[in-house]
């Protein structure tokens, strides 16, 4: 079963995630801040990370960004109900979801067994897809661009596979959100210009022979450059 890193500095909410997790099947690491976390991962691979975003010495979205450079798992952030400005730079960071506190424990486990799964499924329908030098790997999530290798973090390769698998069409962010995020996504249409924002950052210093489009009051498309 899937080993997974829980990071919060309440001790109740630690114990308390923990026990219904173990009764899951999961094998739960605890942290109570992003420098214990760290320290943790180190020794003790782990499968998934949930990361409270308010914690001392290193705070949740400090941790997610250490986290994402590093290790190539799926994260999920906790953000009270008064911190909707975190879930967007949670995204920013480089997080696959994110949970309000409170939250029920099954919409936890739900959330844990949905990335989990989506990390490691490789559907047929999900092969390569080739665009001038590059090439987009659903199977281990990756890029290559000539000889290099770019990992991107799940819900930023999910939107990127989706607009070049349909290169030319244009999807209107409730069309994204369908296909990226799923139907009982809770956010915004804002988490979606987030994520292209970020693609275009990434992808702004290289030489790719493509470019994504804003087509106003519509969505996004992505076009190949001539």
């Amino acid at each position: 079963m899937a080993r997974v890193l829980v990071v919060d500095d309440d001790k109740n909410t630690l114990k308390f995630v923990r026990l219904h997790l173990e009764e899951e099947g999961y094998d739960v690491i605890e942290a109570t801040d992003g420098r214990d976390a760290l320290k943790k991962l180190k020794t003790l691979p782990c499968d998934i990370a949930v990361v409270d975003v308010m914690m001392p010495f290193m705070d949740g979205i400090s941790l997610t960004k250490e986290i994402r450079n590093t290790y190539d798992i799926p994260i999920i952030i906790l953000t009270a109900k008064d911190q909707i400005d975190d879930k967007a730079v949670g995204f920013e960071a480089g997080t696959d979801d994110y949970l309000t506190k409170p939250f029920e424990t099954k919409e936890l486990v739900f959330r844990i067994k949905a990335l989990l799964r989506r990390y490691v499924d490789s559907e047929s329908d999900n092969d390569p897809i080739r665009l001038g030098n590059i090439l987009i790997l659903h199977e281990n999530y990756s890029i290559k661009i000539d000889t290099k290798t770019i990992k991107l973090p799940l819900k930023e390769f999910e939107l990127l596979y989706l607009l070049a698998k349909n290169s030319q069409r244009v999807f209107s962010r409730e069309q994204i959100i369908e296909n990226v995020w799923d139907l009982d996504f809770e956010g915004d249409n804002r988490t979606v210009d987030v994520h292209i924002k970020r693609l275009r950052q990434r992808f702004s210093h290289l030489s790719v022979p493509f470019s994504i489009r804003t087509v106003r009051g519509v969505g996004y498309t992505l076009e190949m450059n001539q």
